[in-house]
């Protein structure tokens, strides 16, 4: 059976990367799943297990962020004795990227080439704001068009109101409460996974995305978990990243249930998210302003007003902080390596 890979986002933009890196010999594929030196590709022929290249290893040596990960096109090799290898990794459109748990500020690639990120926060036992947030900012810094999708609506009374109330958080964001278990509100985000089109899942373990990615894909392709009443807390699920291609075409990236999120590079992410807080600070009398104890400022005047929560003026300043060393960390980073390589020269 040949696989139709432009129903999985096969255009023609990556079929002018590709031929820049043909040969007789090499063909596309999409990674589904990237394990250690080894990826689970579909090409035209099928899904098969393909060893990472010298010349993928070696641009990864100074950026981990380099390697594959599900969702990235690639060029692939097949050898006389029948090996499959990843030569290269074509550029990527979209990339959904995260600071690792070391110093050194070195990204983690979650997923690649996705139209739409989905942020998946369960409405029990309560939607944790801060998370929402941090998650959006991810999501806006990808290049991918964010969407909140809050599961398990059936557990709460009136859902399409809470969705409402979160929209505040969201600016320009659509939110959509779902029930898997009850089939409602699904839709819209079938709309998402259309032919040549991916949609990426990102939430903690026990939102209820493997539940998702079972229910778009219309079969039981990831395992699911019961998860803790109490806290609405359970393992993690999903222990990888991986690329479900969907009937009828399109496909649902699933990735790994996250406790915590580290922010890299993200001040234009934090800029989308925060559209609200950037907006009424265009209207401060300077234009440096903190927010803080300037006389003037627009946005102090909407916390004391009521209209903009402290909470949320409090949480933008604490990813800004936090963007903000990590940037300094990772300048620091560069410097060195550049120095690394010039003494090496």
């Amino acid at each position: 059976m040949k696989h139709d890979l432009s129903q999985l986002g096969w255009d023609d933009t990556f079929v002018s990367a590709f031929r820049s890196k043909s040969r007789s010999d090499a063909f596309p594929g999409r990674v589904l799943r990237a394990d250690r030196g080894v990826c689970t590709v579909l090409d035209e022929t099928g899904v098969s297990r393909a060893a990472l290249g010298g010349g993928v290893l070696l641009a990864a040596a100074g950026d981990p962020a380099r390697l594959p990960c599900a969702g990235d096109w690639v060029v692939l090799r097949r050898w006389p004795d029948r090996r499959t290898t990843v030569e290269c990794v074509l550029p990527r459109r979209t990339c959904l990227i995260r600071r690792t748990s070391d110093k050194d500020s070195v990204g983690q690639v979650l997923a690649a080439n996705m139209d739409t990120v989905a942020v998946v926060e369960p409405i029990h036992p309560e939607p944790d704001d801060s998370r929402v947030e941090r998650l959006l900012a991810l999501a806006w810094e990808s290049g991918a068009q964010p969407v909140l999708v809050l599961t398990k609506a059936d557990t709460a009374d009136d859902p399409d109101a809470l969705a409402e109330q979160m929209s505040f958080l969201a600016p320009r964001v659509p939110v959509h409460a779902i029930s898997v278990t009850e089939g409602t509100g699904l839709d819209p985000i079938r709309e998402l996974v259309a032919p040549g089109r991916t949609l990426a899942l990102l939430g903690r373990s026990g939102a209820g995305k493997s539940t998702l990615v079972n229910a778009l894909a219309g079969a039981e392709v990831m395992p699911i978990q019961e998860i803790r009443r109490a806290d609405g807390k359970g393992r993690h699920t999903t222990a990888y990243r991986n690329l479900v291609p969907v009937p009828g075409g399109g496909a649902v990236l699933d990735t790994p249930g996250i406790r915590g999120v580290g922010l890299l590079d993200t001040a234009a992410g934090l800029d989308q998210a925060f559209a609200d807080i950037a907006e009424l600070a265009s209207f401060c009398r300077y234009g440096d302003c903190r927010h803080d104890a300037e006389p003037g400022c627009a946005v102090r005047a909407e916390v004391a007003a009521g209209t903009l929560s402290a909470r949320r003026l409090e949480s933008w300043r604490k990813l800004q902080r936090e963007v903000a060393v990590e940037s300094s960390r990772q300048a620091v980073r560069l410097a060195k390596a550049a120095g690394r390589r010039g003494r090496r020269g």
